[in-house]
């Protein structure tokens, strides 16, 4: 019989494989993994939120405070709204206006932040004028152009196109201007071309930059949007709240609050979903 010790190589390798496997895999179970909060543990987190949200609102209707309405009179007078078309017809002016500015001021900043990107003499260019620009908040604009355009749809949505395209364009140019310069020269050793280095380094690099612009760019839209009706509209949510300020009629500025906020948040949880599968990629907490 052999010993151990006088067992073939093979064998003794053949036999140390398994421990050093066990080892590892012990090792690896040692290691500890940061534990996400998983879908169910985020749709009981937010119901959470939402309930501690209208407990906190319901204290401060009982607080005392004048006229300050509870969660079940503004639920009525959304109930009323609803009931006869009002909040759907103002709800779907006020999108109407922001999806046309949004989608106009994104689409043309989107190039723009490229350009300003990718060449400096563009970028000396309209730098400067562009944070020029950025100084002045869209909702000062708004008496100057309704002044120079009128009182209809035009001039609310050129605002929203001015305050979505600064919020996009500057995100864009950054994205341009962060890509990593050895993925730009290994590309170019690799024999990549000007075009193909742009379409595929640095286009997928600033994705991300992009779209955290759209996303501050649609909160720009919705506050210019409520500002412009404010002072001259016809219909939508800003118009209605004004309507509502001239009566003390609080539930109806809380609804029309509620729907801003509702909207605008639906359609940021869609960008974020366009952001999840368009960057699939990129490491995430």
């Amino acid at each position: 019989m052999k010993t151990p010790a006088e067992a073939p190589v093979e064998d003794r390798g053949e036999r140390a494989a398994p421990e050093g496997a066990k080892s590892s895999k012990r090792a690896g179970s040692a290691v500890k993994r940061p534990r996400g909060t998983g879908r169910p543990a985020s749709v009981l987190l937010a119901l959470a939120s939402a309930a501690l949200g209208l407990l906190a609102w319901t204290a401060l209707a009982n607080s005392g405070i004048d006229g300050f309405p509870g969660p079940v009179v503004v639920a009525r007078r959304a109930g009323r709204l609803i009931a006869d078309g009002t909040l759907f017809t103002d709800a779907g002016a006020s999108l109407k206006r922001v999806l046309i500015g949004y989608v106009l001021g994104v689409v043309l900043a989107v190039p723009v932040g490229f350009l300003m990107g990718w060449y400096p003499v563009v970028r000396g260019l309209i730098e400067p004028w562009l944070q020029f620009f950025r100084m002045v908040p869209p909702l000062a604009i708004i008496p100057l152009a309704i002044v120079l355009m009128g009182i209809d749809e035009t001039p609310k949505i050129f605002v929203i196109f001015l305050a979505s395209f600064l919020s996009s364009v500057v995100s864009t140019f950054q994205g341009v201007v962060a890509v990593d310069v050895t993925l730009v020269n290994a590309a170019r050793v690799l024999g990549a071309r000007d075009p193909q280095v742009f379409i595929g380094v640095v286009v997928p690099a600033s994705t991300p930059f992009i779209l955290v612009g759209m996303r501050i760019g649609l909160g720009a839209s919705w506050a210019t949007v409520v500002a412009a009706e404010l002072i001259a509209a016809q219909g939508g949510l800003g118009f209605r709240m004004q309507q509502a300020q001239l009566y003390y009629d609080l539930p109806t500025i809380f609804v029309q609050l509620i729907a801003i906020g509702a909207i605008g948040l639906a359609m940021d949880r869609l960008l974020l979903l366009a952001e999840r599968r368009l960057t699939h990629w990129q490491e995430r907490r």
